[in-house]
């Protein structure tokens, strides 16, 4: 009976071993990052990793047009709203969301959806909350790493998604 304790304890150990191997591995590709916004108690905080370039053509290459993208890399983003806000002119109520996208090469869907908490690639379609048509732009110079900013704007921020040549904006307004 020791023996087969002391067999599942060094298991566990291993496996836990891998696990945190694991996870250094691919934060070290796609480091964990936060985009803050708070102004006059109007507050926003992105959870996201940030995926390189590294060469690749991004979108429409790695990241297909068409398709849900996590809008990262490793875990769902993720969007905390201290308020109830429109996004591009939608009504949005304060809460936690996961971030997901549908990239094209003219226009991307923004997706808001309530389960949070899972990796980047388990999309569930049924817990949608929002999505919202917004336009891509080219961006110039190349961004090598993807990022999440805020600009401010009256009555709210823009959201800005940059990667690569493309940059979208989203617009985030108080209701």
């Amino acid at each position: 009976m020791r023996r087969v304790l002391l067999l599942l304890g060094i298991i566990a150990v291993i496996l836990l071993a891998g696990f945190f191997a694991l996870r250094i591995w691919t934060k070290s590709s796609s480091p964990e990052s936060m985009a803050l916004y708070s102004q006059d108690g109007f507050s926003i905080k992105v959870d996201y990793c940030r995926p390189y370039k590294k060469g690749r053509t991004i979108f429409g290459g790695l990241v297909p047009y068409g398709n849900v993208w996590r809008t990262g890399a490793n875990e769902a983003t993720v969007i905390e709203l201290g308020q109830n806000v429109d996004i591009a002119g939608k009504a949005l109520s304060a809460g936690t969301y996961s971030l997901w996208t549908i990239p094209t090469r003219e226009n991307w869907t923004i997706i808001f959806n309530r389960e949070t908490g899972q990796w980047g690639t388990d999309y569930n379609p049924a817990e949608d909350v929002l999505r919202v048509p917004v336009p891509a732009q080219p961006h110039n110079p190349v961004a090598d790493q993807f990022t999440i900013m805020f600009s401010p704007e009256t009555d709210g921020a823009d959201m800005l998604l940059i990667w690569d040549q493309t940059e979208v904006v989203v617009p985030i307004r108080k209701q």
